[in-house]
């Protein structure tokens, strides 16, 4: 069996037999299963002067193979071009995107130097499977170097429509990097749609088949692997008597008879102040609300170095403030906000305790808050699930409460509806949700994705991917 080797832009410690989320426990086992290495950024940034080499530590049949970055990169690469111009962008968020030539210049940059230092590592019969935005040019770079092995990326977040994926920089660059590898994930249909009208209208290729197309001298399959959770192992964490304990020490601390709950990073694409403004407007249209519900939002800090994060957090700060100043009394308060990470088996007990759960961003690759929420709901008197219909997870979760996020009196009627849905309602809903979320779990998408790999063929023409 050949070795499996991923790139991410970090890497997860294999050491651990507990990770922090369920899509590194599946990328770790499948390294354990078959051998390889895990490859990638150690989170470090050094010195602009200092050397930059690679770490290599062995855990039983996994490598980690892990190099820092020095400032300029930072800056250049990882907030620059991947995270203030491709995130953004890859949104639908062109007016938020940082344009700077330094940026994509530092982007190409640790692309190849990230190609060098792992074409060193590999064997001939490696199966190479690339992550997200950050290593979009990756297969490209590795192609000049005479790599030939089979090489898989997924795209993690969205892909946009050709007139947004337009106004990125280099974007035919970008597009002509992903042919150089041998199959390229997208987490939706729609995402994969996108993908392949621009290279139809923009790119002169060529639809040969439902997933294969040919453009700039390759051909290569483009198909949507709709990423999942670990369902089972969720539930259980959900279902534990400390789980329990922490359930009903919420109910004996809140007067409150039902908890709306949302979980998100502190990001511009999870459409947070529009939440709160929904659940405000919630207290406004349905007065009985008042010292019934209570809105508790996790938001942990991330990017907190990229300016657009900053402003959001000081938005959020200061309407969760004011919702709490119109409506709280001294034994209520209807926003309960939290800046900081909680840990997963404390989330799986919030999920499983709340009548509601919120997952509305403006846009997302999948949102797997959403499918940890189904998962973790007891059948016999579940939750209910408004979910945005911008959200990846929406493509599949189809019996859940959909709404426009943008529409705060959408939202809020749709929280009034969760909130009084009859318990037959919520048991038929929950049971075709759990049904879809366990269809679609992250070892269906690790197994679909990389079976596809392994039966790809792709003639590699150095001359066309650099």
């Amino acid at each position: 069996m050949s070795r499996l080797v991923i790139v991410s832009n970090r890497v997860a410690d294999v050491s651990k037999s507990v990770q922090s989320g369920g899509l590194a426990v599946a990328l770790a086992d499948a390294l354990r299963e078959r051998g390889g290495i895990w490859f990638g950024w150690d989170g470090r940034v050094v010195a602009d002067d200092a050397p930059i080499n690679v770490t290599i530590n062995q855990y039983e049949e996994v490598q980690t193979a892990t190099l820092p970055l020095n400032q300029r990169d930072y800056d250049e690469y990882y907030v620059g071009f991947s995270n203030n111009v491709l995130w953004p962008s890859f949104h639908y968020r062109l007016d938020l995107g940082v344009i700077d030539s330094k940026s994509i210049e530092g982007y190409r940059r640790v692309n190849q130097r990230f190609a060098r230092s792992l074409a060193a590592l590999l064997e001939p019969d490696d199966l190479i499977w690339v992550h997200d935005y950050h290593f979009i040019p990756l297969a490209a770079e590795l192609r000049a170097l005479g790599v030939k092995q089979r090489i898989g990326f997924f795209l993690h977040i969205p892909f946009p429509p050709p007139d947004i994926f337009l106004a990125v920089p280099e974007q035919l660059w970008l597009a002509r990097a992903l042919f150089s590898y041998d199959l390229v994930g997208f987490q939706t249909a729609s995402d994969t749609s996108n993908f392949i009208r621009y290279v139809l209208e923009r790119a002169e290729g060529e639809q040969l088949s439902e997933s294969e197309l040919s453009a700039f001298g390759c051909t290569t399959r483009f198909e949507s692997f709709p990423i999942g959770i670990d369902v089972g192992a969720f539930h259980a964490m959900a279902n534990t008597p400390k789980a329990e304990e922490q359930i009903q020490r919420i109910h004996r601390r809140s007067m409150a008879s039902s908890q709306i709950i949302g979980v998100d990073r502190l990001d511009y694409s999870k459409g947070l102040p529009d939440r709160l403004r929904a659940f405000r407007r919630l207290l406004e249209l349905y007065p009985e609300n008042r010292k019934a519900v209570t809105l508790m939002q996790i938001s942990p800090p991330t990017r907190e170095d990229v300016a657009a994060y900053s402003d959001i957090r000081q938005e959020l700060e200061g309407l969760s403030g004011a919702i709490n100043g119109e409506y709280s009394d001294f034994d209520w308060t209807p926003v309960r906000y939290i800046h900081r990470a909680i840990p997963r088996d404390t989330l799986a007990a919030l999920f499983r305790g709340s009548q509601v759960g919120l997952v509305t961003p403006l846009r997302d690759g999948m949102n797997l808050v959403a499918k940890e929420y189904v998962a973790a709901q007891d059948e016999d008197n579940p939750g209910a699930l408004v979910l945005s219909r911008f959200a990846g997870a929406a493509e599949d979760l189809v019996e859940a409460i959909l709404v426009n996020p943008y529409d705060t009196d959408e939202v809020a009627l749709a929280l009034q509806r969760a909130l009084t849905m009859r318990i037959e309602e919520r048991r038929e809903r929950h049971q075709a949700l759990i049904r879809r979320v366990r269809e679609h779990d992250v070892t269906n998408w690790r197994e679909s994705f990389l079976d596809r790999l392994r039966k790809s063929r792709h003639p590699v023409d150095d001359e066309t991917v650099t």
